[in-house]
């Protein structure tokens, strides 16, 4: 009897095998993807960390990668499309920081999108705290990437750039190339003059933003509430100061780091395909 189930075993191990270059490569699940994926950011371990599985189960074997902002339902099913399991998302799949699903357990909208991870089964992990610890911020590196300014930087962080000089209607011009159809929201005289820029990726709060905004003639930020940073900055304008601020929006600040993140896993992980499907901005603006 033990002979025939581990004649049964061997057989379930050989049949979700891979074959490259004539050899057998064993399949890997999502855990040690993960763990994988954990000791590459350098990072010592967070503690009470958000950077757990969020749906599916941990053993799966993977059969690709996907990177992207938000796990929605479109990303999911494009997920499947391409044959990919294991989607790393940058933040939460189930509508609150911590993902906790108490009150949504007679939701219907929760129902579908669980019914549709666990039907699939797809394995979803949240890459938000380590991705930010990688030196430089993997995040902040994305966008000065996708915005070409790696150039601009110090050498040392991806959030502070000196860029020719320039007004903000310019880089507003500029930034509307490299995210068409996004809208923003600006804070600050269109004609000012424009050298040094701070990038704030996400929601890190207004302090946040009041600092950059000492040593910094313009701001790239994500989101805050309006009643903040936004008010700061138009009494700044209104006492003739050279201050402006952009908001980008959460996801468009962010995104670009999620793409080079798909990059950044290419360089270690093998034999596994990996891609990135952005999750694009929640909603329009008319």
């Amino acid at each position: 009897m033990r002979t025939v189930v581990s004649f049964c075993i061997g057989l379930i191990v050989f049949y979700n095998s891979k074959f490259v270059n004539g050899q057998t490569i064993k399949p890997v699940t999502a855990a040690a993807v993960i763990e994988t994926i954990i000791k590459h950011t350098g990072s010592e371990p967070v503690p009470n960390t958000v950077d757990v599985i969020k749906a599916g189960d941990p053993q799966t074997p993977v059969k690709g990668i996907i990177t992207t902002m938000f796990a929605t339902m479109d990303v999911l099913r494009k997920a499947v499309e391409m044959n990919c399991n294991l989607i790393v998302a940058h933040e939460p799949v189930f509508y609150n920081h911590r993902d906790e699903t108490s009150q949504f357990q007679n939701d219907p909208v929760f129902l579908e999108k669980k019914k549709f991870i666990d039907e699939n089964k797809l394995v979803v992990w949240r890459f938000h705290d380590y991705i930010h610890r990688i030196r430089p911020d993997a995040i902040d590196y994305g966008m000065a990437v996708k915005l070409g300014w790696l150039k601009y930087s110090d050498g040392k962080t991806v959030e502070r750039f000196v860029v020719p000089e320039t007004t903000l209607k310019e880089l507003i011009r500029t930034l509307k190339t490299k995210f068409p159809g996004v809208a923003f929201d600006v804070i600050g005289n269109p004609d000012m003059k424009i050298t040094k820029i701070a990038f704030s990726a996400g929601a890190p709060g207004s302090a946040v933003h009041y600092r950059m905004l000492e040593d910094n003639d313009v701001v790239l930020a994500g989101e805050v509430s309006q009643w903040e940073t936004y008010e700061y900055v138009r009494d700044a304008v209104s006492q003739g100061r050279n201050k402006a601020i952009i908001f980008l929006g959460h996801i468009t600040s962010e995104e670009p780091g999620m793409e080079y993140c798909a990059q950044w896993l290419k360089g270690f992980i093998n034999n596994i395909p990996v891609n990135f499907v952005a999750s694009g901005p929640s909603y329009r603006t008319y």
